[in-house]
């Protein structure tokens, strides 16, 4: 059976100087987090943006995916810390989203630094994020083992 998330969102006023909130109504997770154009092109000022949002999920979804990869390999991740920067830039057609760029430090017994970039970069291309990404949206994977 298929997983449906749900969020709404509501915009008050014109794009430069409107607000909006977002909300996530399956988990209720958050609610009511503020959005504004400004937030996306200028200083964040403690509002979230739906680039903030995207770095959010992919990282989330490759720090799961990388996990999964790593113990179908006979490993299991003590600890996994994952960073993803969206980048959000006009180009020629408009402002689009351009990169992912996902930073994974991770501490896992046995396994050695070739074999975790491997398992990184499998997991930057298979994870359900990277696959929706995949042909629109640069995507890098900087991996390394803590001591």
């Amino acid at each position: 059976m298929p997983a449906i998330r749900r969020a709404e969102a509501s915009w008050t006023g014109d794009l430069m100087s409107g607000t909006g909130i977002v909300s996530a109504t399956s988990s209720s997770a958050f609610n009511e987090l503020p959005v504004s154009w400004p937030s996306r092109t200028e200083s964040v000022d403690g509002r979230t943006s739906p680039e903030e949002l995207v770095a959010a999920a992919h990282a989330a979804c490759f720090s799961m995916a990388l996990s999964g990869g790593l113990a179908r390999a006979g490993s299991t991740a003590e600890q996994l810390h994952v960073s993803a920067q969206v980048t959000f830039d006009k180009v020629e057609a408009g402002w689009r989203v351009t990169r992912s760029e996902l930073t994974v430090r991770g501490r896992v017994p046995g396994v050695s630094e070739e074999d975790f970039r491997a398992a990184a970069e499998a997991a930057k291309d298979g994870c359900p994020i990277s696959q929706a990404l995949k042909g629109n949206v640069e995507m890098t994977v900087e991996a390394s083992i803590e001591g």
